[in-house]
């Protein structure tokens, strides 16, 4: 019975509290503040599981916009076409077994690029033509149980057939369970367990870092010695915990961005399912592996936080199956487009406010 109420409604892990609130210590808290106005540039965005669904769907559906992306253990654009059940089994093994029904291309590429192509055609997404100067790094680790290799197999195919194979680096070598993979933060890298941040040898963050934007000067390994803001994030959705989203979301601004982030690069870390601030303290904002890269190059890292909704979205998840909103992956989705206008803040570019509308 485990196995099946493992992410049922979405990826629900059933471990003890315990080990959900195992984390030594949390972040400062502080009154949340309007996310600040800087001038940042070159938006990139990576994410875990339902985290890394969203960096697909952001990084599609706002292509002109974004320079790459970073994905562990998700799997191509629209995959769930609105579905639970497509999202929990063809998807994904979450309904558990005996109804996981992943399977090599079942995920079907082709019909997934005629439902991009038709999107871009009314204008929903950017033209898929700016994907062609993406730069994706793919991880899939051989013992994740929860997004097998073969949906990641599938993310592979959708993306070749938009960007040019060598601005794509694809790694399955290392047998990892469903987690974010670091150098030493984190379970055992076979373990399936909370934070869902795994010591596998390998600098998962740092890695898509650099494929991302390119040689970058070697991470700082001592402590963060930025400043972490937990912003309100209703000023982008209102009544945001009522569409899965958090009412506070984290940012990462390095000492040398502090005075307006001119010059300074912008990163989206999205979270996984019961990944949030509330579930595992501060694992994710300070340990998947972001914060030593952001200080040592200059790089502005955007923590946006989902939250649960009731039965419809229990864990925490982001909004790839549409548990909250039918346009979850195109640029009208709520979700979607509260990100966009914290980036928008964060760049620049105007001032990303809500316009009064979910």
């Amino acid at each position: 019975m485990k196995r099946i109420l493992f992410f049922r409604h979405a990826w629900a892990l059933s471990l003890p509290v315990a080990m959900l609130l195992s984390v030594s210590a949390t972040l400062a808290a502080t009154p949340a503040a309007p996310l600040p106005a800087m001038k940042t540039g070159q938006l990139s965005v990576s994410g875990l599981s339902s985290g890394g669904y969203m960096a697909v769907q952001f990084s599609v559906a706002y292509s002109a916009t974004v320079t790459g992306a970073g994905v562990i253990a998700a799997g191509p654009y629209s995959c769930s076409r609105g579905n639970l059940t497509v999202a929990t089994t063809l998807c994904s093994c979450t309904s558990g077994l005996p109804w996981c029904a992943v399977s090599p291309g079942g995920t079907n590429v082709p019909e997934l690029v005629r439902i991009t192509a038709r999107y871009a055609e009314r204008g929903r997404i950017d033209p898929t033509r700016h994907l062609a100067r993406h730069r994706v790094w793919l991880f899939s680790g051989l013992a994740d149980s929860v997004v097998p290799m073969a949906v990641m197999d599938d993310l592979h195919a959708y993306y070749e057939h938009y960007i040019p194979p060598e601005n794509i680096r694809y790694r399955k070598d290392v047998k990892a369970e469903h987690a974010m993979p670091t150098e030493s933060f984190g379970n055992r890298c076979d373990q399936l367990g909370a934070p869902y941040i795994s010591d596998c040898d390998i600098d998962g963050a740092g890695e898509l870092l650099q494929w991302i934007y390119g040689p970058l000067h070697p991470k700082s390994n001592g402590a963060a010695t930025g400043r972490f803001v937990e912003f309100n994030q209703a000023e982008f959705l209102p009544r945001p915990q009522e569409h899965g989203m958090a009412a506070t979301g984290w940012l990462y601004v390095p000492r040398g961005c502090k005075r307006g982030g001119a010059g300074c690069r912008l990163h989206v870390a999205f979270h996984g399912c019961r990944q949030t601030s509330t579930l595992v303290k501060e694992a994710w904002v300070r340990h998947a592996g972001y914060n030593g890269w952001a200080d040592a190059n200059r790089i502005v890292v955007l923590y946006p936080q989902a939250a649960p909704l009731r039965f419809r979205n229990p864990n925490s998840c982001w909004d790839w199956f549409n548990y909250d909103d039918p346009d979850f992956a195109v640029q009208s989705g709520r979700q979607m487009r509260a990100v966009k206008r914290m980036t928008e803040r964060l760049m620049g570019g105007g001032p990303g406010r809500n316009n009064g509308r979910d």
